[in-house]
Parts: C-alpha cells; structure tokens; sequence
C-alpha cells in the first residue's frame, strides 16, 4: 500500500472540510452562542450567507447539523497540514508522532469549546454523541494507519498497532490538555512538547 493510498481517508476528510467550511464556522459561532436547541436550519444558513436548501444539501437536516460542529473543530486543527506532514517522504515514526501531536494540540487550543460543547450536550442528544463518537473512530483509524505503516521494530516489543492507538488516546487527549493549561498553568506548546516525549517514550523502540 502506497503512503497516498494509506491516506486516502484523512485527504478525502480534508477535501470535504474546505467545502463546508463557511457553514461549519457559521454553526460553530451559533451553537456556542445559544445552545443546539436554540439554533435553526436558518439561523444557520442566514450566518452562512447561504439558503437554507443550501445547508440542507450538505447537512440534511439539524440533526446533520451536529456533524458542522465537527468539521469546524476539524478546519480549526488543520487537517491539510496534519496530512502533508503524516505523508512527508522524509517523515520519520518520532516525526509522525510529532505531528499527530501538534494536531491535537491546535485542535483542542483552538477548539476545546467545540469538542466539549458536543461531548456534554451528546449524554442527552443521541445526534451529538454519535458525531463525538465518530470524531474519536476517525481520529482512531488514522492513528491506526499511522502505526500500522512502520516497519517492524518500530514499536516497542510487545506493543502493536492497536496498542499503540490506545496509548496515544489516553495520553492526549482534552481532558489531559485541559487540565494541563487551565489548571496547572502550562502552555499549550509545552503540551505538546511533553506528547511528543512521552509518546516516542512509550511508543518507539
């Protein structure tokens, strides 16, 4: 399997990020601002500056609506970026890692209000917390692409691919960063520097 092949999820992510961008930041601003069940269809066309059939076509209907705070957390982490480096020939395990970990860190940097926003709001709404799970499947299924990649010997003995997938969920995740920067005065950047240490620590041979 080619290096563009093993990304073809992660780039198609991407593609349609771009094309629902303007709605994504549009729902993300109104869904912040007055909660999943004050905000309409066309509430968030009219912020868009697009009709509502526009929003309908691409979302479906309000439920669908919960996948725009998704892609706009997504756009807000740089997913173009994480995949240009993910498919860097020059890209080495401990520089993959580096860049799954920046991701994450500009994602919950940039998006913390987003992804706790769904992550609550989801324990009473079925519609928010299957895009919550979604989000956690698809960030799984790169990790997993990432690992399953290296040559053998990368990984440390005794630990595969989905081991190392559960790893990397445990140690970076918004609870860990919020808790970090909020509460224990890091900055993000040294979050990050720490995930990228404790990964390839725990991760690489």
């Amino acid at each position: 399997m080619t290096g563009q092949r093993r990304y073809d999820s992660l780039r198609r992510t991407a593609q349609a990020l771009e094309t629902r961008a303007e709605i994504a930041r549009a729902a993300r601003e109104l869904f912040l601002a007055r909660g999943w069940a004050e905000t309409t269809v066309r509430d968030v066309a009219g912020a868009a500056g697009v009709s509502a059939p526009t929003v309908y076509a691409i979302y479906k209907n309000k439920a669908g609506l919960a996948r725009a705070l998704a892609d706009a957390a997504d756009l807000r982490g740089d997913v173009p970026r994480l995949l240009a480096e993910l498919e860097d020939p020059a890209a080495t395990p401990a520089g993959q890692l580096a860049a799954m970990a920046g991701f994450d860190r500009r994602l919950f940097e940039r998006a913390a209000d987003v992804i706790l926003l769904v992550r609550e709001a989801g324990r009473g709404e079925p519609e928010l917390a299957t895009v919550y799970g979604d989000g956690r499947r698809r960030a799984d299924e790169t990790r997993m692409h990432v690992f399953s990649s290296w040559p053998e010997g990368t990984l440390r003995p005794g630990v595969d691919a989905a081991t190392a997938a559960d790893v990397y969920a445990a140690l970076c995740t918004i609870d860990v960063y919020t808790t970090l920067v909020s509460e224990r005065g890091w900055t993000p950047e040294r979050v990050e520097a720490w995930w990228r240490q404790a990964l390839a620590r725990e991760l690489l041979a």
